[in-house]
């Protein structure tokens, strides 16, 4: 891999580790949403676990999770739950539109195309719960 693409696959694995962090997070909170919790949780863990094969494959060292993450304000309710898995899916989206943007090998590209679209999606359901608008982001993961 070209350097900038380890770093941006490196930067999309530490939003995944972030990601399951949050969703651990916000499960005592969202109590009446637990199915969905688990699967965006299992759907991040998966993600995490195939990213960082990726990166032992292409003889990379995958960088470990940090002990824990700052929420974007404190979680003590439902709302600042969503709100936090907003702001996860979102960096998740921006991180692997950075993958998008930096590597022209087309099995990464596919890779992190899913996990944008993917995150995306969870995304626009979580901004809906939380009654945001607009419900959906025209350019998920663009600056601005």
């Amino acid at each position: 891999m070209q350097p900038t693409t380890h770093d941006a696959v490196q930067d999309a694995l530490a939003a995944e580790h972030a990601a399951v962090w949050t969703y651990g997070l916000v499960s005592a909170f969202l109590q009446q949403q637990a199915a969905d919790v688990a699967e965006g949780a299992n759907a991040h863990r998966a993600r995490r676990d195939a990213t960082e094969r990726w990166l032992r494959d292409a003889g990379q060292q995958p960088e470990p999770p940090a002990p824990a993450y700052l929420p974007p304000e404190p979680v003590d309710s439902a709302s600042s739950a969503v709100a936090a898995l907003v702001v996860a899916e979102n960096d998740a989206c921006a991180a692997w539109r950075g993958v998008l943007e930096r590597t022209d090998d087309a099995a990464l590209r596919r890779t992190a195309l899913d996990a944008l679209t993917v995150s995306a999606v969870r995304a626009t359901r979580w901004r809906k719960v939380a009654g945001l608008t607009p419900v959906s982001i025209a350019m998920p993961g663009a600056a601005g």
